[in-house]
């Protein structure tokens, strides 16, 4: 299929074609929101937020605050659980144990592709999370399983790194999964480069 999705994120193509994954890079404290949103909320009939950061009530306020449209929002929150916060399933709400379950994480991010049509966008905040929680190599496992998903479902996936973190060339083989880098610096300004 040749579905494009528009961009609507500063300094990035108009458009990006289905089964394009990009790496959202930016620094350890840096304000990611905005370009999580902008990302999310434009050209698309379903969302997924992947969230190994924050709770699914911190990403519904994100989405709120940003005037993203929540109904089309579906959150797999990986942090409430260990943090022992109450957890209610709901159909646009589910939890994943932890961080570092990459299986069950896979799982769930399949199981949205499976059940929705139409255009896709998934959002994982955060690549730093889950190497932190599992290691490197399953999560680079972890993440190309998640590439080929969406080149699969015709879907495009933005994917969170922060880069004072990790070293350089951990910071170096995440780059080369992707089709595009997004950068965004400590100002707050964005560059992209696309292979």
């Amino acid at each position: 299929m040749d579905t494009e999705y528009e961009l609507a994120v500063e300094n990035t193509p108009d458009t990006i074609s289905a089964g394009t994954a990009l790496l959202l890079l930016h620094p350890s404290i840096g304000e990611t929101d905005r370009i999580d949103t902008q990302f999310l909320k434009t050209d698309t009939d379903h969302m997924l937020v992947v969230s190994t950061r924050t709770t699914a009530r911190e990403v519904g306020q994100k989405l709120e605050h940003y005037g993203v449209d929540a109904s089309q929002a579906t959150i797999i929150d990986a942090v409430s659980a260990e943090r022992g916060y109450t957890r209610r399933q709901s159909d646009d709400v589910r939890y994943v144990a932890q961080p570092g379950n990459l299986d069950d994480l896979v799982s769930e991010i399949e199981r949205f592709l499976d059940e929705t049509t139409g255009k896709r966008r998934v959002s994982v905040d955060s690549i730093t999370e889950m190497v932190y929680y599992a290691d490197e190599e399953q999560t680079h496992a972890a993440v190309g399983r998640i590439l080929d998903l969406l080149a699969e479902h015709d879907a495009v996936g933005l994917f969170h790194l922060a880069r004072g973190v990790h070293d350089e060339d951990v910071v170096a083989a995440f780059r080369e999964r992707f089709d595009g880098v997004i950068e965004l610096d400590a100002d707050g300004a964005v560059s992209t480069s696309m292979t």
